[in-house]
């Protein structure tokens, strides 16, 4: 059973957000494979469903960001998922807009949802899709640009991103990491 998680914050006040990047992947998933993520538990809503043949369970922690560990550690507790079966999707600066990297393993960098991720899964051997939403302008505070809100012509930009990562995870879950990172990056 594969968890895949979505990084983002609680959607009414940060929807259109670059922070929200792991929960825009996490819906158009949801609507694409019939998902309702609607169970309210683990510190998260969820839902499950099948995906290239594989029972998932996707999350979104609603923990805020930098907590998100918190409900990822108690799902794969519950569920026992094993860290193979583990997707975690993200937004990350270093990466230009419009385009994803997945990534078998690595630090969190200045991403505090990783941050948490890592400190309560103890590992950072993990599979990870980051969605690349470039760096603010100089002098441009770091916290405003990510939560700040999107105008129409830069999401559509991100929403390539966004579309990729979505075509990725049913690849990931098919062929393995190592493929797909081939294939994608």
């Amino acid at each position: 059973m594969y968890l895949i998680v979505g990084l983002g914050n609680p959607e009414e006040e940060y929807s259109n957000t670059r922070h929200n990047m792991g929960f825009d992947v996490i819906n158009k998933l949801a609507k694409k494979y019939n998902i309702n993520i609607t169970k309210n538990k683990f510190k998260g809503l969820y839902g499950t469903g099948i995906i290239e043949n594989q029972k998932v369970i996707l999350l979104k922690p609603q923990t805020y960001m930098n907590l998100s560990g918190d409900s990822i550690i108690e799902v794969m507790n519950y569920f026992n998922i094993d860290i193979s079966e583990l997707i975690v999707i993200y937004d990350d600066m270093d990466i230009e807009k419009g385009t994803m990297k997945i990534r078998k393993n690595g630090g969190p960098g200045s991403h505090n949802g990783m941050k948490s991720v890592i400190e309560n899964i103890q590992t950072t051997n993990f599979n990870r899709i980051r969605i690349g939403i470039g760096r603010p302008e100089k002098n441009y505070d770091k916290i405003n640009y990510v939560i700040g809100k999107i105008s129409k012509e830069e999401k559509d930009i991100l929403e390539c991103g966004i579309d990729k990562a979505a075509e990725a995870i049913p690849e990931i879950i098919k062929i393995g990491i190592d493929r797909a990172m081939n294939k994608f990056n």
